[in-house]
């Protein structure tokens, strides 16, 4: 293919989340050419939701189709098996059961559709577009609300034999400790290290410590951003809300690079704005619990793309990715 036929390549990439969904059209340069949203819980059944999505990307898909050949449609969601083109028992959708997705999507939309979760679409989009560009071996962590991960070894994603491999949030890095509020597992690093478990931690330490200034906010406003606040005044209690998170993200680190030797582990999401208040307690603690011949060969960095499209991009790297 010629560099001028490249150029005219583009994708659209979705990421559907339990409330919203975003969308836009992507070049081979990861430039976001064109993008816009919907409510994703304001459909009820997925047909209804399809329908909505095609009314919205249409205009933006002819605005551009002159020009422009659409390869395909990628798809980050929750519980999204790449081998069947399923979403499958997603919790925070409002449609349940088996949804056959890609092929619903192909119906409508008259182009190939891929699926997978939304933090491996992030590892995909890491890998073309972001810090990861020429790593063949790396590791995707978001931290947001929740803990997603994508591993990518040898230079493939790692999907397992059923498509939904890589759940690294949910693995066990204290046994019979903190109950998540929604898998009902004890311990789980999703329960300590997003930014709910960091909010929880907070409200514990806060009720511990009364001179801490999170004991300024109302309990709903407690979150990890005002954390974030009061350990940048230099509140020692928010500061150690942040230490302790980053300790059980750093001993979580350490199993993970000890499974698949990365080059690097990417750090993605909103709980990474507080900066080396939880990159340096998690970098101390991966390597103090790191076998000696891994030691300081990893590089804990954060994300190169930008947050608001860093999903957009993710999905649309599946349609390239093969």
């Amino acid at each position: 293919m010629s560099l001028i036929d490249l150029s005219k390549q583009v994708a659209l990439g979705v990421d559907i989340g339990g409330t919203n969904t975003k969308f836009g059209i992507v070049n081979h340069r990861g430039e976001v050419l064109d993008k816009g949203n919907l409510k994703t819980d304001a459909y009820d059944k997925v047909e209804d939701f399809i329908d909505a999505l095609y009314e919205s990307v249409y205009p933006l898909m002819e605005k551009h189709g002159a020009e422009k050949h659409f390869d395909g449609i990628g798809v980050g969601a929750p519980n999204a098996n790449y081998y069947k083109g399923t979403i499958e028992l997603a919790p925070n959708l409002p449609w349940k059961g088996v949804i056959p997705f890609a092929e619903l999507m192909t119906a409508k939309f008259g182009l190939p559709c891929t699926v997978t979760n939304d933090a491996n679409a992030a590892a995909l989009g890491e890998m073309l577009f972001g810090a990861a560009r020429g790593m063949k071996d790396f590791i995707m962590i978001t931290l947001g609300t929740g803990v997603g991960s994508g591993i990518i070894a040898n230079g493939n994603l790692i999907y397992g034999h059923d498509g939904f491999a890589g759940e690294l949030g949910h693995t066990i890095v204290k046994p019979g400790g903190r109950k998540h509020w929604s898998t009902g597992s004890e311990g789980s690093l999703e329960a300590y290290a997003s930014a709910t478990g960091i909010t929880i931690t907070a409200k514990k330490m806060r009720a511990e410590f009364p001179e801490s200034m999170l004991n300024q906010y109302p309990e709903d406003e407690v979150n990890s951003k005002t954390v974030h606040e009061c350990a940048i005044k230099g509140d020692p209690i928010a500061i150690e809300v942040f230490r302790y998170t980053g300790q059980k993200l750093g001993e979580a680190l350490a199993n993970f690079v000890m499974f698949s030797s990365p080059e690097a582990i990417l750090l993605f999401g909103g709980v990474i704005k507080a900066g080396d208040f939880i990159l340096k307690p998690a970098k101390l603690h991966m390597e103090r619990n790191l076998l000696p011949i891994f030691r300081n060969k990893v590089k804990l960095v954060f994300s190169e793309l930008d947050e608001a499209d860093a999903a957009i991009l993710g999905a649309s790297a599946l349609v390239w990715e093969k």
